[in-house]
């Protein structure tokens, strides 16, 4: 019989070694870190207003792009509006005609 100094049926003890708790502080290091900075992330983002989809309308007749700018976004100046209206429909005009799509911004 040799005698190995463990018992039967119970499993040896977990020891680490000095390189293995060096390892496994690194770990928990890291993800903490990693944890901290998906928090402050979220965290500084809380007070933003979401952005919604922007919204597409149909030209009706005699509408005009200044009038679908003070429809869409009544809070704000309409030649800041016509300028994004243009931009998130890729137009180098203003002009618009009845029955066309438009994509506008959301309200502020």
């Amino acid at each position: 019989m040799v005698a190995t100094g463990v018992r039967p049926g119970r499993p040896a003890p977990l020891r680490l070694t000095r390189r293995g708790r060096i390892v496994v502080l690194t770990l928990f290091f890291l993800l903490a870190t990693l944890a901290s900075a998906v928090l402050w992330t979220t965290a500084s983002r809380a007070g933003e207003t979401p952005a919604g989809p922007a919204a597409a309308i149909v030209v009706q007749p005699d509408d005009t792009m200044w009038s679908i700018a003070e429809r869409a976004v009544p809070d704000r100046a309409p030649r800041e509006v016509i300028a994004e209206i243009r931009a998130l429909n890729g137009r180098r005009h203003s002009y618009v005609y009845a029955g066309e799509t438009l994509i506008v911004p959301p309200p502020s």
